[in-house]
């Protein structure tokens, strides 16, 4: 991590965000609806959690299934679970499910049941990724360390030539190192670094919940299949491939946003400046993917809308589709970027050629 926080600039001479916000108040307010998820999200909320839920209780009644079927609802429940995480979990812990407070943590804390941790998200995410968006150095999302080059800022291997091909094996292992390294190594780093999102926690208490909430779920997924007669060494290929699934969707739909051509990792100047405001640089880091895609903006919770979720993060990601326009028209005004893939394979070529560049050897000058 670099020692300077990264200004930004508070020139601002398009007035470009606060035409936005403008605006899009306006529609709220002449169509008289909350920012916050409606029905539509409560039952996407529903039919999540019974994607996730139903296999894993086929699993513990019916426990002389062949193993193909034990292994294709562990599938499933890898699917439900990257659904939650992008539809419920997201909206919660942006404080953008409800308009309720208590509704928006309880919807955030399904984090411990995908095996993370709210106070290490909400750093991770809403402070060091929304805040220092696809600055190398700051935004750990694209922090991969040695194995994997995200920005022409970090050192170069000469095993990176190959990352556009084991980079994809790599992705499907996120949820996993959560669930068993990731969240202990952040929380340690975070408290040392003295940060939080919103009122400040005790450590104890942070560290506390961190282990009771481990314990919880390795006895949910692994002692009580093993209990209930499942033999060991099928519950943790399911454990896995779980993980893996969910781990594989997630990494997928994260990099399209951030990780291609068409985005740019600003470096800040001398002074440790930013050379453009805050949501202008979010249009310049940002980019979305298949926004007319209806499947593809259910079961990603509009994570393909990536640009009108960084510009309003607290808006329910329910409503991207329809302030998408807005955006796009107020950014072409001020002659600003809108990078956006009309499909998500165009997205998944992109974001694979370009960890392809990145992956060449720097030129000596």
């Amino acid at each position: 991590m670099n020692p300077t926080t990264p200004v930004f600039s508070k020139n601002d001479s398009l007035k470009f965000f606060r035409t936005l916000n403008s605006r899009v108040n306006t529609y709220f307010k002449e169509n008289n609806i909350e920012k916050t998820g409606n029905w539509k999200l409560h039952l996407k909320t529903v039919i999540l959690f019974t994607v996730f839920l139903t296999p894993y209780f086929l699993i513990l009644t019916l426990t002389s299934m062949p193993f193909w079927v034990f292994f294709l609802l562990s599938i499933v429940i890898g699917i439900g679970m990257a659904g939650i995480g992008m539809n419920v979990m997201h909206d919660g812990n942006h404080g953008a499910y409800s308009n309720k407070s208590w509704i928006n943590k309880f919807m955030g804390g399904s984090i411990y049941i995908l095996a993370g941790n709210v106070y290490n998200w909400q750093v991770q995410h809403n402070v060091l990724h929304h805040t220092y968006t696809n600055i190398h150095g700051h935004d750990e999302d694209l922090d991969a360390g040695r194995v994997i080059r995200f920005t022409k800022e970090a050192k170069w291997y000469s095993f990176h030539k190959f990352q556009h091909y084991y980079s994809f094996i790599l992705y499907g292992l996120l949820t996993f190192n959560w669930s068993l390294t990731t969240d202990f190594k952040q929380m340690r780093g975070y408290l040392k670094r003295k940060l939080s999102y919103g009122e400040a926690k005790s450590p104890k208490i942070l560290w506390t919940t961190l282990i009771i909430t481990k314990v919880i779920y390795f006895s949910v997924w692994i002692a009580v299949p093993m209990v209930l007669g499942i033999v060991w060494w099928q519950v943790l290929i399911g454990f896995f491939v779980m993980h893996y699934t969910a781990g594989l969707i997630l990494s997928i739909v994260f990099q399209l946003a951030h990780v291609v051509d068409e985005t740019t990792n600003p470096v800040p100047n001398e002074d440790g400046e930013i050379e453009n405001t805050w949501a202008i640089h979010q249009l310049y880091t940002t980019a979305n993917f298949a926004p007319k895609n209806k499947i593809i903006n259910w079961f990603t919770g509009g994570l393909n809308h990536q640009v009108e979720h960084h510009l309003f993060p607290n808006i329910s990601h329910i409503h991207y589709g329809k302030i998408a326009e807005i955006v796009k028209e107020t950014a072409k005004e001020c002659n600003l970027p809108y990078h956006e893939f009309k499909t998500m394979r165009g997205a998944v070529v992109a974001h694979f050629k370009h960890l392809r560049d990145l992956g060449q050897q720097p030129q000596v000058a």
